[in-house]
């Protein structure tokens, strides 16, 4: 499960078009940072996605990714034109196709490759849902099925775009608007699939088009319920909503740790607490109703001038430290190895696991002894991000590539260095206050699963 934010125009502090996301997926499922080169191809070239293959077109742009690391397309990413989309799991009454096709990620990195809008990105995908449709096993331990909805953004504008099979509804975005794991367009749409109203009467899901509401006619109740989001988004429009005007990148970072109002003066509260997934930074624990961890997290603050990416790479956001990332030549720092679903020490995502698995086994004694310090060396990377902005606006292409290179560089160094001291400092302190018993099994057979030993 997952949750997508956006604000555009006035509701951001700089007119900036910001855009955010957290992934949520399974425990292991280690998330990696790609990025995939600007090409050109020649005729007659195909594209093997996830599952199936597709003719390729005569030209991909740069595209940047934040994905786990089975799958071919990604849970978010942008590209060289400041193009950044996001999508979520959602659940409707169309069957789902089991068979192998596209799935939504796959969908989202095709359109960030042949799209320089958010409406040409959007039509990419609208055609290849009517092309394609939808299917295919998204799930890395377990079989999962579901329909795909969409945040698109450049640095003018936004759109929602909702699907159920080969079913749609998109919604240009207005100030602030966020998603979370259940259809949300009403009865007014901007864009939507040919009969989209037709069907729906035809299934008796609405009696005429004046009854007509997407969500409504085509969600399926018993998952959209369970899977918590309707909790979800009603927390993150209203964390949004509230800071309206002056909605920033920091804004965008609070949101994504967020886990809840009755936790941010609690001091007992632990992330082992609940049985659904209802907070927008989750947490893994025993049962079926909460099966998902945040797996990665991404803010995109799109200017015309400069797009910055700020991305975890790694699990929990409210463990970890954003760090910034920038297409255009400036290319990936380096991560280490690729991680996959068993500990790796040298990958960067299984590095921060030691400090996560760490924290939640004693959240509060052990986020206080390091929270402090990755605030502020958080804050100083989004300083030091805007007077590097200011400074290259006279910048040759290739002076400006070479400096935001360093500077993502020294940026994810260190971030690394202090995570490896912080998980040394965690470690070394008694646990007080210890989780939930059945939160405490999950993530011990979550440990084994992986080869992950405390």
């Amino acid at each position: 499960m997952c949750d997508t934010l956006v604000a555009v125009g006035d509701a951001t502090a700089d007119g900036s078009v910001i855009l955010a996301k957290n992934s949520d997926r399974h425990p292991n499922e280690a998330h990696v940072l790609a990025r995939i080169p600007h090409a050109r191809h020649s005729e007659g070239d195909t594209v093997k996605c996830t599952y199936i293959t597709v003719p390729q077109v005569p030209e991909t742009y740069e595209v940047l990714l934040s994905k786990p690391f089975w799958i071919w397309g990604g849970e978010m990413g942008a590209n060289e034109h400041g193009v950044s989309i996001a999508n979520e799991a959602v659940f409707t009454r169309k069957p789902y196709d089991k068979e192998p096709g596209l799935i939504g990620m796959d969908m989202l990195r095709l359109a960030l490759e042949r799209a320089h809008t958010t409406r040409k990105a959007l039509n990419v995908i609208v055609n290849l849902l009517e092309t394609y449709g939808q299917g295919g096993n998204c799930g890395f331990r377990h079989k999962e099925y579901y329909h795909n909805a969409f945040i698109i953004a450049d640095p003018a504008e936004a759109w929602v775009l909702e699907t159920s099979g080969n079913h749609w509804a998109a919604e240009r975005v207005r100030g602030v608007r966020t998603i979370s794991n259940g259809l949300t367009i009403g009865s007014e749409c901007d864009l939507a699939s040919p009969g989209l109203v037709e069907h729906a009467i035809d299934k008796g899901w609405c009696r005429s088009r004046e009854d007509f509401h997407f969500a409504r006619c085509y969600s399926d109740r018993l998952y959209t319920n369970l899977d918590g989001c309707k909790a979800r988004q009603r927390r993150s429009t209203q964390l949004l909503e509230d800071h309206c005007g002056e909605i920033t990148v920091e804004t965008m970072m609070d949101a994504l740790r967020d886990h809840g109002p009755g936790a941010i003066n609690d001091p007992a509260w632990n992330p082992g607490k609940g049985l659904f997934m209802d907070t927008l930074c989750v947490h893994a624990s025993m049962g079926p109703l909460r099966p998902s961890q945040t797996t990665g997290a991404m803010v995109a603050h799109l200017t015309a001038e400069l797009q910055s990416y700020w991305l975890t790479g790694t699990s929990a956001p409210c463990t970890s430290i954003f760090k910034p990332v920038y297409l255009g030549g400036a290319g990936l720092p380096a991560m280490g190895p690729e991680p996959s679903g068993a500990y790796d020490p040298h990958s960067m995502w299984w590095s921060h696991e030691r400090l996560h698995r760490a924290v939640i086994r004693d959240y509060q004694s052990r986020m206080a002894l390091y929270r402090e310090q990755r605030e502020t060396l958080e804050a100083s990377f989004v300083v030091e991000a805007a007077e590097l902005r200011a400074s290259l606006r006279a910048a040759s292409e290739e002076e400006r590539a070479s400096r935001l290179a360093a500077f993502s560089k020294s940026c994810f160094e260190r971030a690394a260095d202090a995570t490896k001291r912080w998980a040394q400092s965690v470690s070394s302190v008694p646990v007080k206050q210890r989780p939930p018993l059945l939160f405490s099994v999950a993530w011990a057979i979550l440990n084994r699963q992986a080869n992950f030993e405390q």
